[in-house]
């Protein structure tokens, strides 16, 4: 009997949380000079500013750092998403994947299985283009997450720019779920 009395009392509990009004939290201050303040980019309904361990107000750099390698997940995420829709409607580049082995790029199965495939020289110079893009193209450091590139040339700013940074941050958690 107290067992269910302590059980009904803690579902009440959780559940009376949901009928309080959302903390709005302080603006962080940009850390390393980002243009947008990060609690605005990436709130979406019906969650909206999400930070359960209050990371945004207690530890402000290590938030700003963690909003900064989730904006750079998602982006190398689309792109991942992009390669293997494209890679499973059978869109492969023509000609060989190694020379010496007659492997050609259609040989490579769909799915995970595929990296199997991939010779040790493929996997090498995939891993050494990776790390060129991580040290030299889109540096850790650079928490803003703009590498002077825009949005496919285009410059935003303001409203436009927020709007567009949602859009990529709600992309891109779409795309780490896979």
């Amino acid at each position: 009997m107290a067992a269910r009395l302590v059980a009904a009392c803690a579902l009440l509990a959780t559940t009376a949380t949901a009928f309080v009004a959302p903390v709005v939290p302080t603006p962080v201050t940009a850390v390393r000079g980002a243009p947008v303040d990060e609690t605005v980019i990436g709130v979406q309904a019906p969650v909206g500013f999400w930070d359960p361990l209050g990371y945004s107000t207690t530890q402000p750099e290590a938030f700003e750092r963690r909003r900064a390698v989730e904006r750079k997940h998602g982006r190398i995420a689309m792109m991942a998403v992009v390669g293997l829709l494209f890679h499973n409607a059978d869109i492969e580049f023509p000609g060989y994947l190694s020379l010496s082995q007659k492997l050609k790029f259609s040989d490579i199965p769909n799915g995970l299985y595929g990296i199997t495939k991939v010779p040790a020289a493929g996997i090498a110079q995939i891993l050494l283009l990776t790390g060129l893009i991580e040290m030299a193209w889109w540096p850790a450091s650079k928490y803003d997450g703009d590498y002077g590139c825009g949005f496919f040339g285009a410059k935003y700013e303001g409203e436009e720019k927020v709007r567009k940074l949602n859009a990529e941050m709600a992309n891109g958690r779409l795309a780490m779920l896979g």
